[in-house]
């Protein structure tokens, strides 16, 4: 799993390259699949939960083809950042 957050300037604007060419890409480097959800202190940020592992979402960053799809998403404060794992618990 990848948790990974951004702000973007539209929420539509993000979701129809998030849906659509980000979600392409995104397959091409193993990811199953996508949680999106609205920060609640911050309405023009974003957070995704991916079923991805760590070396998928390595690869990905730097495929030449992502900064262009980032940019189209309308990301406003540089590309999406993953979040740093630190423990699991079972409870």
């Amino acid at each position: 799993m990848v948790l990974a957050t951004a702000k973007i300037g539209d929420f539509d604007t993000f979701w129809n390259t998030f849906s659509t060419k980000g979600a392409e890409k995104r397959k091409e480097h193993g990811c199953k699949g996508a949680h999106v959800f609205q920060d609640p202190n911050e309405s023009d940020r974003v957070w995704a939960v991916f079923d991805w592992d760590e070396a998928g979402w390595q690869n990905f960053t730097p495929d030449p083809d992502v900064q262009g799809i980032f940019q189209e998403a309308g990301f406003t404060a540089g590309p999406p950042k993953s979040a740093e794992h630190l423990r699991e618990h079972d409870a």
